[in-house]
């Protein structure tokens, strides 16, 4: 049976663009755009439309797709009780390529009637350097657009360019809105443009402390790649000829803090959430979130599993992770505004088991030296101080250290691992035949966990165990 597909309502021809976005791939589509084509069935909102700018060569396909279809396309949104709904969209109302159309970005960035600029340019976008938070100037392509200011490469340039043009002209102020996942994102792009501006335009640096603002966000909704066959899948299910259908979860959140220098669109109408702080939202969401999924990820890995709905079907690791958030998790996380962390812990569940978008565990195995830091320790370092039960976290870091160190799985089958931002000395600790000196890992670093005997006894433990009887075996004994 086809799914029936819910159209917008709106005439585009009445849309204007207030909006610029850098970066259009399937989480914006499936995100910002979803709640503004929402939006624009409000007659008053229809200055809130989206112009694309697509600025890298392997944009080609996508943008030629959208450009071939007028900016519309299908959004399937798979429901956690089996049943999708598709949305036709029609927020992105224009959109150019920088490969063909680099001026016509750098004009609209320019524009007085975009008010907002808004990014999905992914965490190692914003050009940051992990070890000690500096921008990145020895990167080539920043150093040619710092250089070349009417040639762009990167969002930097683009953006310089822009907003050079706009301060010249007089068009007036405009917030820059990072929509990527990552903690306080906007203060990660307020750092990486004013550090790209200082260098390259100190004028332009100035009027941008006065003229532009960038608010943190927080965004969530579970979007995968849609690979060729996907595209097939869901036309064929549609009953549509779509080169850029979208599939996505049902849950969807933005909560963004309010501060718009030249106003913004009314998104709290469409479920959007403003607030002044977004720090809360962000400490619930690493704490419960992202730290359930690196807990799941090594001992499903361990034991076989390759998906996580396939593992979370496994009532022993939906009970490990139900006891992780209740017990470890929940009395260091503060429900922020009107949430309520019961039904936000449920739905975390029913979201990580939602078959219709199987999401690869390996993927959440995936550079675990950069995940540590920002989703475990911080709450481990809490419960160290109190004393807590540490009997999830210990097996977790024992089972991660049988990953990196063995790189086999319970049934034999190895695998390589992937983490990028290993060091010499990580490889030093993993390859050491002592287990405490895995403690000394970098990424456990802002907590002394060889200090805690407790912790280190119950690692041991879990050590030993794990190497004789297997990952999902001693799972079940401390459930």
């Amino acid at each position: 049976m086809k799914t029936q597909i819910i159209s917008y309502g709106y005439n585009r021809e009445n849309v204007k663009s207030g909006i610029l976005h850098i970066g259009v791939g399937n989480f914006h589509r499936a995100h910002q755009e979803y709640y503004t084509s929402l939006l624009l069935e409000n007659e008053d909102q229809q200055n809130w439309g989206i112009c694309g700018a697509m600025i890298l060569p392997s944009d080609e396909r996508l943008y030629k797709a959208l450009k071939g279809q007028g900016g519309e396309y299908t959004l399937t949104v798979c429901g956690r009780n089996g049943e999708d709904t598709a949305y036709r969209l029609g927020a992105l109302n224009e959109l150019y390529w920088g490969m063909e159309d680099a001026e016509k970005i750098i004009n609209k960035i320019a524009d007085k009637d975009i008010k907002i600029i808004t990014l999905t340019i992914t965490e190692g976008g914003y050009n940051i350097e992990k070890a000690t938070g500096a921008f990145i100037l020895e990167d080539e392509n920043i150093i040619h657009d710092l250089q070349f200011k009417t040639s762009p490469k990167t969002a930097f340039g683009y953006v310089a360019e822009g907003l050079r043009r706009r301060m010249n002209l007089g068009n007036g102020p405009v917030t820059i809105l990072s929509c990527d996942n990552l903690q306080h994102n906007g203060n990660t792009a307020k750092k990486a443009f004013m550090s790209f501006f200082c260098v390259q335009d100190m004028k332009l640096a100035a009027w941008v402390e006065k003229n532009v603002t960038f608010p943190n966000s927080m965004v969530d909704r579970i979007t995968p790649a849609t690979r060729p066959e996907d595209i097939s899948r869901l036309n064929d299910k549609n009953g549509v000829c779509d080169e850029a259908p979208v599939y996505c979860e049902d849950f969807i959140q933005w909560v963004i803090e309010d501060k718009f220098i030249a106003g913004r669109p009314a998104w709290e109408r469409v479920g959007v959430e403003f607030t002044d702080d977004v720090t809360a939202y962000e400490n619930m969401k690493l704490s419960l979130l992202n730290a359930s999924h690196t807990l799941l990820s090594y001992p499903s890995f361990l034991s076989g599993y390759r998906k996580v709905d396939d593992a979370m079907h496994d009532e022993r690791i939906e009970k490990f992770v139900r006891q992780f958030m209740d017990i470890d998790i929940t009395p260091y996380v503060p429900a922020p505004g009107n949430t309520d962390l019961n039904v936000y812990k449920q739905t975390l569940i029913e979201r990580f088991g939602n078959r219709s978008v199987s999401d690869q565990i390996a993927r959440l195995c995936f550079d675990g030296i950069s995940k540590f830091p920002v989703y475990v320790m911080p709450n481990l370092g809490k419960m160290i101080k109190d004393g807590a039960d540490f009997t999830r976290v210990a097996y977790l870091i024992a089972a991660y250290r049988n990953y990196l160190k063995y790189k086999v799985d319970d049934n034999g089958a190895a695998f390589e691992v992937a983490e990028p931002w290993i060091t010499a000395e990580d490889l030093q600790v993993i390859s050491s035949d002592n287990a405490m000196d895995f403690l000394g890992l970098s990424a456990f670093g802002s907590v002394s966990l060889k200090d805690s005997q407790k912790f280190c006894s119950l690692y041991l433990k879990f050590v030993e165990e794990i190497k004789a009887n297997g990952a999902m075996k001693t799972l079940e004994s401390i459930l």
